[in-house]
């Protein structure tokens, strides 16, 4: 990761995440990141401008007025001086008024004077954050090209758990780091992620148990090395990743059609959804009544997509996905040349274990070599996983 010659301004809003806040500083100063921090009134009630003083190794901001800047005009002086505002934790208010272009404290009017692209990490209980308002002012930002990092899933203040959680600092610096001398630099990558969802009936559907954050995660990793990535996806709640091309899909057939549409040209194809084998020959048109009589249901199999891709004229390099439940790596060995993969990335699957989880075990087999990745957070194996392909496309040329 590197933020070499990054001029950051921090904004930190009120909410009991800004304690974390000054770890971030410390981690975009160790990325090579030149840091300045802007408080909130909020944001002091939590943390204090010391501590931000000690980390930052800087003079604080905390108002609009400044009799010590320039011309009393600081909010111009650092709007001017940053080349991205990074705004964490970025609370529903602090987010209402970013999309109402309000501008009556430093970090508001600052993001209004700033040319520098501008990053928000928003951290919230996890009912506001789901609020009709909160996705109202969202899309507002989003559509003005400002960039949403999270929040992710898990523990929250209260005691409750869900999505609102501040992403942690080090994931943020992660996502902010873009290395386009990176292993994939000018590399073009194609990326199915998530599960596929093939319909019984207007509300019912086959489905399985993916998330999808195997799949991001690379994609999220690829572009951060400097590919261009195109990520097909089935239904999954991920933010699509900064600087990823995201094209949604539901079932299978959909999948295959995307795939085949945007495969050509690209140097790299990696099939990380889990794409239903089969789906219903014919869906009821209207929701099947539930009775005491017993029903079944016909099943056709859907096409194999990574196979078709990997009999294509010209093919790129094809990176194959195998979720096992048992002789995991005798079945993606089996899997790969059946298939006639260049790679496969294979993991054991059940109660814990690969699907919806955050840490996963990948084996990678190839033609020439074996190796195992992990256990290791899934963003941690993306990059190990990329690297590999990376040498192995490097290889062939």
């Amino acid at each position: 990761m590197t933020l070499i010659g990054e001029r950051i301004l921090l904004g930190v809003s009120g909410g009991i995440a800004a304690y974390k806040a000054p770890d971030l500083v410390r981690r975009l100063r160790d990325a090579g990141a030149e840091v300045r921090v802007v408080l909130t009134d909020g944001a002091q009630a939590f943390v204090g401008p010391l501590t931000f003083q000690a980390v930052a190794h800087t003079r604080v901001h905390t108002e609009l007025l400044d009799s010590e800047a320039e011309a009393g005009m600081g909010h111009i002086e650092l709007a001017r001086w940053a080349t991205r505002v990074v705004i964490a934790p970025a609370s529903a208010n602090c987010l209402a008024r970013l999309a109402h272009g309000f501008a009556n404290d430093l970090l508001s009017t600052l993001c209004l004077a700033t040319q520098a692209p501008i990053t928000v990490c928003p951290a919230m209980n996890h009912i506001m954050w789901q609020a009709p308002a909160t996705k109202h002012n969202l899309a507002q930002l989003e559509q003005r090209g400002i960039r949403i990092l999270g929040p992710i899933d898990g523990p929250l203040a209260e005691g409750e758990s869900g999505p609102g959680r501040l992403m942690e600092p080090l994931d943020i610096v992660q996502a902010l780091s873009i290395n386009k001398a990176g292993a994939l630099a000018g590399k073009t990558l194609l990326i199915t992620a998530g599960p596929t969802h093939e319909p019984i009936d207007p509300v019912r559907f086959i489905g399985n148990r993916s998330s999808g954050r195997m799949g991001y995660a690379i994609a999220t990793a690829a572009a951060q090395q400097g590919a261009t990535v195109t990520l097909i996806s089935g239904p999954t709640a991920l933010s699509t990743p900064h600087g990823v091309e995201r094209i949604n899909v539901s079932t299978a057939l959909e999948m295959h059609d995307a795939v085949m549409q945007h495969i050509k040209g690209k140097a790299i194809f990696i099939a990380a959804a889990a794409v239903a084998d089969y789906r219903i020959a014919t869906p009821a048109a209207q929701k099947i009544k539930k009775s005491t009589a017993q029903t079944s249901l016909t099943l056709i199999p859907n096409p194999d997509i990574v196979a078709e891709a990997a009999a294509l004229p010209n093919r790129p390099y094809i990176v194959g996905f195998a979720a096992e439940t048992e002789a995991v790596i005798d079945n993606a060995r089996a899997k790969r040349e059946r298939k006639g993969l260049d790679m496969i990335a294979a993991n054991q699957v059940g109660p814990g274990l690969g699907f919806d989880t955050e840490d996963n075990c990948l084996h990678i087999l190839s033609e020439h070599a074996e190796r195992t990745l992990g256990p290791a957070p899934k963003p941690s194996l993306a990059n190990e996983l990329l690297l590999l392909i990376a040498d192995a496309v490097n290889e062939q040329h």
